[in-house]
C-alpha cells in the first residue's frame, strides 16, 4: 500500500513540474519593449508611434506587460493597457501605499537615462493590485516605460 502511495505521490509531483507556471512577462522582456517602443518614435515620430503603442491589439502590449510614455511633467502621451490615460496629467497619481510613482517616474527620469522603479498597481490581467517594477529610458521630455509584476 505504501509502495502505491510513493508512485501516486512521485507520478503527481513529476505532472506539477512538468506544467509550466504562467509568471507574467520578465524583466528582460521590459527591457525589449521599451527599446522596441524608443526606436519605433525615432524613427516613425510621435505621432505615428503613440498612437500605436496605445493600442491593446498592438505590438507594444502583451498580456499584462505594456508601454507607457510620460511627458517629463507627468501627462501620459502612450498609454499601453488604458488609452483613457492619454492626454491626462498623472502627476499626482498615487499607488495604494501613497506613493507619488508618476512623480517619482519623471523626476528620475530627469536625473538618469534608464532606471527602474518600485511600486503597486492594478495588473490588468489579474485585476488585483500587485507590486510592480517599472523599467524606463528618458527619450528627449519623456519617459518610456514598461513594467512586470513581481511574482
Amino acid at each position: 500500500m505504501s509502495k502505491n502511495l510513493i508512485a501516486i505521490a512521485t507520478t503527481a509531483a513529476m505532472v506539477l513540474v512538468a506544467i509550466p507556471a504562467s509568471a507574467g512577462a520578465s524583466k528582460d522582456d521590459a527591457i525589449a519593449l521599451v527599446k522596441k517602443a524608443v526606436t519605433a518614435i525615432k524613427s516613425d515620430g510621435a505621432e505615428k508611434a503613440y498612437p500605436a503603442i496605445s493600442d491593446r491589439a498592438g505590438p507594444f502590449v502583451k498580456d499584462d506587460l505594456y508601454v507607457v510614455v510620460y511627458q517629463l511633467d507627468g501627462k501620459v502621451l502612450a498609454h499601453g493597457a488604458n488609452a483613457k490615460f492619454v492626454g491626462k496629467d498623472m502627476i499626482e497619481a498615487q499607488d495604494v501605499d501613497g506613493k507619488l510613482y508618476v512623480k517619482e517616474r519623471v523626476e528620475m527620469a530627469a536625473k538618469q537615462p534608464s532606471f527602474w522603479q518600485d511600486y503597486k498597481f492594478v495588473n490588468p490581467v489579474s485585476k488585483k493590485v500587485e507590486p510592480k517594477e517599472m523599467y524606463c529610458e528618458r527619450l528627449d521630455n519623456t519617459a518610456v516605460c514598461a513594467g512586470v509584476y513581481k511574482m
